[in-house]
């Protein structure tokens, strides 16, 4: 009869184990130092040999040449134990004996000597199953066990377990199985059996695994029972529903796209593919934060790197892949991924999230940071202080006080409030709005519909205009300005056709000339007490200096009301 491969390449020794060192080297070391415990806890993640390390310990305690940490293997005990027949180790499934009857059951067997072998020993597995009252009925029998008992408790939920039970037993926590490890089993085994499979199949194997050998075995039994003898990437993809980093990588294609709007029609057909293909939304999703996440880990890490479960050839790829987008970037995407996961697990039109979710990943690529932009602006930091205005308090003076009185704290009078105002842009009243030049005409429209943001940035543009594209180049800072639609419906609208428009980096256009008219005289502000005292205090004195354009329009005494 078939047996599975699990089951067929289950280890029989600790030698044969892979991964899980500290817990073999351990046990290894109890037994030739003969520091048997009489109760343990193996914990950890479904398929990392917590029952298989419970048996190969029960077979190394009751071998005849025993106990030895090397079994071997040919012996009645040995050979039993293997099968799962042994008379004196005994394997109970909590999830169906989890009440208090059965705990009393076991702890009355617990009394009698082992029939043939060294040790009786009770592989509990699923241990976290078992209720309340039976564990409590367990405690003592746990604590004070005969000689000749030894208990084993496997757990993936091992903060299931009480402390008291806890408390009396020595705990082992099993890690997930390291990929290049896993790969190396898996293509061991595939040469045990005639299978011909690349590393790139191996490495989908791995990844369905998650980590868990007994997962990735399966997976490996699964894909022989479909594809034969020769496995090939596409076809076991197809069979465990899992996304190529080809088809992932049409994503982050259409997140570099220059265009934004060339990248949402990428992104909505990307969707409809899916959904005519009959594939889970939401393990597309799931799949695509993951693949974001290895695009930024490999960005940070470089390859090769043992931070990302994949060989060697597709770390490659994902750092080709990845190369376009900054950390600032990736860290954005995956934070919407994230999103975009949790939203579509309740979704009653996933299609509909998932496409509304890739358009605010396209979307959110085009934005500035507000930090960047606050610091480009008028060269200030993101605190919004100037150069000089550490300068204007000493140090260790508090802010919006000086050596003397508090602020705006008159001698004999009531404070005064202080409201200043930025100056007004005298360019924009000399722009010669009956000028032929198309940034003129342009400049006049955008002030017409009163966009006045947009205006100023093409102000400071140079602007090249042909039959089929305009060409804007612009200071960095006010690009975010440049980029939004409003500019791009007022250009076609002045050019009568559809034109393509290109926004680069470059110098500053000289501005127009302003004509005397069209400055404002500064408004006179009344030399007082009050005035005086007000233009003196060193918050206002560092809010002119970080902003040397602005006026101060009036001083008013707040008591004057």
């Amino acid at each position: 009869m078939y047996q599975v491969i699990a089951r067929k390449y289950r280890p029989q020794a600790f030698g044969e184990l892979i991964s899980q060192e500290h817990v073999k080297t351990t046990l290894e070391n109890a037994i030739n130092q003969k520091r048997i415990a009489h109760g343990y806890i193996f914990s950890g993640q479904r398929g990392t040999g917590k029952t298989t390390v419970a048996r190969i310990f029960a077979r190394c305690l009751n071998c005849e040449q025993g106990p030895t940490a090397t079994p071997c293997g040919v012996c009645a005990s040995c050979m039993e134990i293997a099968s799962g027949s042994g008379l004196d180790v005994i394997e109970i499934d909590a999830a169906s004996n989890r009440g208090i009857n059965e705990m009393r059951e076991l702890r009355e067997s617990v009394r009698f000597r082992p029939a043939r072998d060294r040790y009786k020993v009770f592989i509990v597995d699923e241990a976290h199953q078992i209720t309340s009252e039976a564990f409590n009925a367990l405690l003592k029998t746990l604590e004070e066990p005969p000689e000749w008992v030894v208990f084993m408790l496997c757990t993936t939920e091992s903060h299931k377990i009480p402390a008291t039970i806890q408390s009396r037993c020595q705990q082992f926590s099993f890690r997930s199985v390291d990929f290049a490890e896993l790969m190396a089993r898996m293509e061991w085994i595939a040469g045990q059996e005639g299978i011909t499979a690349d590393a790139e199949v191996l490495s989908v194997l791995a990844q369905a695994g998650e980590g868990s050998v007994r997962d990735s075995l399966s997976a490996l039994d699964q894909a022989i029972a479909c594809c034969g003898n020769t496995l090939r990437a596409a076809e076991v993809r197809s069979l465990l529903g899992m996304f190529s980093l080809d088809s992932l990588a049409e994503v982050a294609k259409a997140l570099a796209a220059p265009d934004s709007q060339e990248g949402a029609k990428k992104m909505f057909e990307i969707v409809a593919e899916l959904e005519a293909n009959g594939r889970s939304l939401q393990h597309f999703s799931r799949e695509l934060a993951r693949y974001i996440r290895n695009l930024l880990v490999i960005r940070l890490a470089k390859v090769p790197t043992k931070l990302v479960s994949a060989s060697d050839a597709e770390q490659h790829r994902l750092a080709e892949a990845g190369a376009p987008f900054t950390e600032e970037d990736l860290t954005r995407y995956l934070q919407l991924t994230l999103d975009l996961f949790r939203d579509l697990q309740s979704s009653l039109q996933p299609r509909f999230h998932l496409e509304m979710g890739l358009l605010r990943m396209v979307h959110a690529g085009k934005l500035q940071a507000i930090e960047e932009a606050l610091a480009e602006l008028g060269g200030q930091d993101a605190r919004g202080q100037g150069p000089g205005a550490s300068a204007s308090a000493p140090r260790g003076t508090p802010s919006g006080s000086s050596g003397g009185a508090p602020p705006f704290e008159p001698r004999s009078s009531a404070p005064a409030r202080v409201l200043v105002a930025p100056q007004a842009d005298a360019s924009i009243a000399a722009v010669p709005i009956a000028s032929d030049d198309f940034r003129s005409r342009l400049h006049a429209a955008l002030i017409e519909a009163q966009m006045a943001h947009i205006a100023d940035a093409v102000e400071h543009c140079a602007v090249d205009e042909s039959p089929n594209e305009i060409v804007f180049t612009a200071p960095k800072m006010y690009q975010m300005f440049l980029k939004q639609p409003d500019l791009d419906a007022t250009v076609k609208r002045l050019a009568g056709r559809s034109v393509k428009i290109t926004i680069k980096v470059g110098e500053a256009a000289a501005a127009p000339a302003v004509a005397p008219a069209a400055r404002s005289a500064p408004p006179q502000i009344p030399d007082d007490e009050a005035t005086n005292r007000a233009l003196e205090n060193p918050e206002v004195r560092r809010f002119r200096e970080a902003f040397p354009d602005s006026q101060v329009r009036t001083v008013r005494n707040l008591k004057d009301r």
